[in-house]
């Protein structure tokens, strides 16, 4: 039975075979890797080493923290209370270990005689003797092999919200009251992200059995909680600093998948609590939603109606042609995978209404055709946010605000952080004329939605309530914060046009033009007019807007 495990990066084999060699002459038995790694999961040995070992000493270089494997394998050691860390060469340590004590052993030679090597090698034997203890300690009788867990019944067509799991952030600080803090800003998050629309968060009493003593098996664990996602963290102080780090794993393999650190003032934290809670759970709910979409695109076949409208989403998002027409029929197979599944019909009204928006004359008829499928939608689930939100969507973009708002309001009302639905909200109000709702509407979503995949529309949208109140300067400032965000948005580039036309300056507007036109092919000047008069009807000077757009459309502009 070996003592320790060492983590290294592939480039450090010479450097972790000499801490190998070295270490086994201070008395410890080693398990090291000396194969390179490949594949997308663990190697069975080498999983059941890392699992077995009583230390894990991880070397952190340049190249070891931009290995998935060294920071998976760091991971586990640190659950388990094993972890040993040691700094080779300099580097920027991953957010998740930065504050953990680590051992500089930055140009060591070899030299057993090395103080540094001996304040090491002696961090190394307590973590050993002391594993050693508990493993002694609690190690259970032998009895008959654990019944196999049964496996989950298979998933209605429908598909199900993906899960999360928030585990007991660990106190690194050492401090009671710290304790006491990490308690309840796990329940406060566990309580903010349960308001999410897209969302399935366990309750606390779930994960309260874990919040005691390591976790051994966190892939098994996530298997009896059925969670896809798992969230973990700790606390620490810094000075005058309350530092707070989270990761979310991917269940099934214990992969990282996203890290970040958050901090506040010790003497404000009692004031700025709510917001330090407010903004993980924003982040989180972000990449939950990222990683979904992500998935769903990646998944070849054997699709839930759940993942075609994820897939709808995930296509939607450049707001194109070819985009808008492959949410489109995502949408149409999520509504044939599962006919009774309102919130298909949510998106498939959504996706018609967009296009509608974009590209199609006015025709009452065709109106009538995605009001119809929003009824149906409604008549489904009419308690769902998402589907209330997609609902505000499609009212929206056939003209019909007033409709849209009392739809994203009953949303909000359901999921008060949800970011769709304050983004539709801030459209309604902008089509509505009032600028300053709009506004405070689409600062909500950027806040309670930080990365969202509609972040560059909302952007675009503002900029469009500013150049309706003759702020020029500020919605360029919009329009560009946009294109920072997605540099093809052809609804940015057209409102540059019209900023820079409404300030003369005739050369630049030709130019954003001729890159609105580059980025999105398929406009006519017939479908630039149909946007102007959706968009900006409501200003007195929407006919000299579309004027314009006839006027420039054959000037040769500049292109990127």
């Amino acid at each position: 039975m070996h003592d320790l495990f060492i983590s290294y990066g592939r480039a450090d084999e010479p450097l972790a075979r000499q801490f190998a060699v070295t270490l086994e002459q201070e008395g410890f038995a080693v398990w090291w890797d000396e194969t390179l790694r490949s594949g997308d999961t663990y190697d069975e040995v080498i999983e059941a080493a890392l699992r077995q070992a009583p230390a894990v000493v991880v070397l952190w270089s340049a190249t070891s923290v931009q290995s998935r494997w060294v920071r998976s394998e760091a991971t586990i050691g640190d659950r388990n209370g094993a972890l040993v860390p040691a700094m080779i060469a300099p580097c920027e340590r991953p957010i998740m270990f930065e504050l953990t004590q680590t051992a500089d052993l930055t140009g060591w030679s070899g030299d057993r005689e090395d103080p540094r090597w001996r304040n090491f090698v002696g961090d190394v034997r307590l973590v050993v003797d002391r594993r050693r203890q508990q493993a002694g300690a609690f190690a259970p009788t032998p009895t008959a092999p654990p019944p196999v867990a049964p496996a989950p019944p298979p998933l209605a067509r429908e598909g199900s919200l993906p899960s999360l799991a928030v585990l007991p952030f660990k106190n690194r600080s050492g401090i009671e009251d710290d304790e006491v803090f990490a308690i309840g800003l796990v329940e406060d998050i566990i309580d903010a992200m349960s308001q999410a629309a897209e969302l399935r968060v366990l309750s606390s009493s779930a994960i309260a059995r874990f919040r005691q003593g390591e976790i051994a098996d966190i892939e098994a664990m996530a298997r009896s909680l059925g969670v896809r996602y798992i969230l973990e963290g700790n606390v620490r102080r810094r000075m005058s600093i309350l530092r707070v780090t989270a990761q979310l794993l991917d269940a099934k393999s214990g992969t990282i998948l996203w890290t970040q650190k958050f901090e506040r003032p010790l003497d404000e934290l009692a004031e700025l609590e709510e917001e330090l809670v407010t903004e993980v759970a924003a982040h989180l709910n972000s990449q939950v939603n990222r990683l979904e979409m992500e998935r769903a695109l990646r998944k070849p076949d054997n699709l839930t109606a759940w993942e075609m409208v994820t897939r709808a989403v995930a296509n939607y998002r450049q707001i194109t042609a070819e985009t808008l027409m492959l949410a489109l029929q995502d949408a149409q197979k999520a509504v044939e995978i599962a006919p009774t599944y309102g919130l298909a019909h949510a998106m498939l009204a959504d996706a018609n209404a967009t296009i509608y928006m974009h590209a199609v004359p006015d025709d009452p008829d065709t109106v009538a055709k995605i009001n119809a499928e929003i009824g149906q939608a409604l008549a489904l689930d009419a308690e769902n946010p998402l589907v209330l939100a997609h609902v505000a969507e499609a009212y929206n973009y056939i003209g019909q605000p007033r409709d849209a708002l009392i739809y994203a309001q009953r949303a909000l009302e359901r999921s008060p952080n949800f970011g769709l639905a304050h983004y539709n909200a801030g459209i309604a109000h902008a089509l509505l004329g009032n600028s300053r709702e709009a506004l405070e509407q689409f600062e909500l979503e950027i806040a309670g939605a930080p990365g969202a995949h509609t972040q560059f529309a909302t952007y675009v949208w503002r900029g469009s309530v500013h150049l309706r109140d003759g702020n020029h300067g500020q919605a360029r400032e919009e329009y560009s914060h946009a294109l920072q965000l997605n540099h093809t948005s052809a609804a940015a580039y057209l409102g540059l046009f019209l900023v820079d036309m409404l300030e003369g300056n005739v050369e630049d507007g030709r130019a954003n033009l001729a890159r609105m036109r580059q980025h999105d092919p398929h406009v006519t000047p017939e479908t630039l007019e149909l946007r102007l008069r959706r968009w900006f009807g409501m200003i007195e000077h929407c006919d000299r807007l579309c004027a314009w757009g006839h006027e420039h459309w054959e000037e040769e502009g500049v292109t990127e």
